[in-house]
């Protein structure tokens, strides 16, 4: 039976989620409504996508009885608010990344979800790659021995002009935005809590994060090297270097090829979508919402390969890292 989907905002990234979930089998997955506050974005993006029903408001959307699953695109700082909402009537609740602006908000939503006996996922879509999923058994298959370094930078020129990474008030700058994908990358790589984490950033005249440089501690000799920018497009490479040999991850963040410990290259092919995506590799997020329909039919509250312990604890990391550059949120307090 299809999983029936509602979409909250209609902006870019919920544009390539719909057109990715409208490359997968139609018995599996049904676009029910979408909703932006404005009406006539939201008609646009149905009749774009091919979805039933348009709403000028999200608590019509989540007052939707035909829907099940809610994924969340809005802003950084609506995501608590609109997930709850969400929650609240009963949906379960896919949330872009970042889950919430601070670990404390992300403590909260998962508690309510818990309580209602509701599946929730912050959406980590790289991790359901199936070239993350060939690496993770190659590191359980002690193919790379002992895994000693993490290394993941992530940047973009020109970023620090766009509104919703350059403001505080829209929940900007990089840690949130690009930081969550090295994070999760050595936290991904090293499965363990780290013992401390340091950090140094430049900051715009916002207040918030443009460049940032970091090392997360794991203990033992263990670290993970991390760099995220909104002034320079870096190389956007991820690489997990063992005892006996190394795995280069390009594009890490959405990765369709990986250069194995061998030094081969693997690739896995994206399928071709009706609409062209806005993003790289956007088309994976199908992959994402394969793994929300399999932990929703499964009776699962949350998917084994983005936890809510996970979710925490990433959070945890990018408050510590903010914490230490000086990036303060009013919803910090």
């Amino acid at each position: 039976m299809a999983l029936k989907w509602g979409i909250a905002a209609a902006g870019k990234i919920s544009q390539d989620f719909a057109n990715a979930v409208n490359t997968l089998n139609a018995d599996d997955h049904e676009l029910v409504a979408v909703a932006a506050r404005d009406l006539s974005r939201a008609e646009e993006f149905a009749k774009k996508f091919g979805v039933k029903k348009a709403y000028g408001s999200y608590l019509e959307l989540a007052q939707d009885r035909d829907i099940e699953v809610v994924y969340v695109g809005t802003l950084n700082p609506q995501h608590l608010e609109v997930a709850t909402l969400m929650l609240e009537n009963d949906k379960h609740v896919l949330v872009e990344k970042p889950l919430c602006l601070n670990e404390k908000q992300a403590h909260k939503l998962i508690t309510y979800a818990e309580r209602k006996k509701l599946f929730l996922m912050e959406a980590i879509w790289s991790r359901m790659f199936p070239s993350y999923q060939y690496v993770r058994k190659q590191i359980q298959n002690g193919m790379l021995g002992d895994i000693v370094t993490v290394e993941a930078e992530f940047g973009f020129g020109g970023l620090n002009n766009i509104d919703r990474l350059a403001k505080k008030g829209l929940g900007g700058g990089t840690v949130l935005d690009l930081g969550v994908y090295v994070i999760q990358f050595c936290q991904w790589a090293f499965q363990q809590v780290p013992k401390s984490v340091t950090a140094t950033g430049t900051l715009n005249d916002d207040g918030v994060d443009v460049e940032v440089m970091g090392e997360i501690n794991y203990g033992d000799n263990k670290i993970g090297k991390i760099k995220t920018s909104g002034l320079q497009t870096l190389s956007n490479t991820a690489t997990i270097v063992g005892t006996k040999g190394k795995i280069t991850i390009p594009s890490f963040w959405c990765p369709t090829s990986i250069i194995d410990i061998d030094g081969t290259e693997k690739t896995w092919p994206l399928p071709d979508a009706e609409h062209e995506f806005i993003h790289i590799n956007s088309c994976g997020l199908r992959y994402e919402a394969d793994e929300v329909r399999k932990c929703i039919r499964g009776g699962e509250k949350e998917s084994e390969n983005v936890t809510h312990n996970e979710s925490l604890l990433i959070a945890r990391i990018q408050d510590e890292i903010r914490k230490q550059i000086g990036v303060k949120y009013a919803e910090d307090d």
